[in-house]
């Protein structure tokens, strides 16, 4: 099945963890499309499935029972090496504990999905360079991660999920590592890449990074429990969406 103005379709979608009593409902038959250049967020208490949806969302973890479609392709159905090859040039995934490569430069660790994805060493190198500038960390490009503040090693995180100019960059919980201040600019940054149309998942329990969203969904226990499309957010300072400084 084809999607037309949705990049990501979801379909009665459950993931269940071990078997028997022992079992857990980690997400429970959730249904839902993100449009192309929607941004949107996914808010609720720690535990209730936020984590396990994006990786689903993602192809990360294979559901127990529904689809998910990701730019065209049914993910369920697809072969592995199949499936790995759609990760690398349709999602750009950012996470909580950055993850990037300690051994690589900020500009290598950007590089490295464009280098896996075939993209020439050159281009892979420009394109770096380009995000480099976007995220403020032009100066940083030569630094290891163990050289750079937490806020900068997620701003270059958040690079390195564009290099493939992904159709969704999808965010677990991508400010839960930082202060105030290095979650502003991170904040700053989602704000730009939602007024560029980038399409954006992001899960969180902290409602002033939802609210910079253009739609917010409650989930409790495995499931929605609300949906909200929110306005103010293009129109109002950051600062009053989230409280934070500019």
């Amino acid at each position: 099945m084809a999607l037309t103005a949705a990049v990501l379709r979801v379909d009665g979608l459950s993931k269940v963890y071990g078997r028997g009593e022992g079992s857990v409902q980690a997400v429970d038959r959730v249904s839902f499309e993100v449009e192309v250049g929607e941004s949107v967020a996914i808010i609720g208490p720690s535990g209730c499935g936020k984590s396990s949806l994006l990786y689903l969302l993602g192809g990360l973890e294979h559901p127990t029972s529904g689809s998910v479609w990701l730019a065209g392709e049914q993910l369920d159905h697809l072969p592995e090496a199949r499936l790995a090859r759609l990760r690398r040039h349709a999602v750009g995934f950012v996470f909580q504990a950055f993850h990037l490569v300690d051994e690589l430069t900020a500009s290598e660790n950007i590089e490295l999905p464009a280098l896996l994805s075939g993209t020439s060493p050159r281009e892979a190198r420009l394109r770096a360079n380009r995000l480099l500038e976007q995220v403020g960390l032009s100066d940083r490009a030569r630094h290891l991660p163990s050289g750079l503040s937490g806020g900068q090693r997620q701003r270059v995180a958040i690079a390195r999920a564009l290099a493939n100019e992904p159709a969704v960059v999808l965010a677990d919980e991508p400010t839960g590592n930082l202060d105030s201040a290095a979650a502003a600019d991170v904040l700053r940054l989602f704000d730009q890449l939602h007024a560029n149309r980038q399409t954006l998942v992001i899960v969180t329990h902290d409602e002033r990074i939802a609210a910079t969203a253009g739609r917010l969904i409650s989930m409790r226990d495995g499931a929605f429990v609300d949906q909200t499309r929110l306005t103010e957010p293009r129109t109002r300072p950051l600062s009053q969406i989230t409280g934070l400084e500019e």
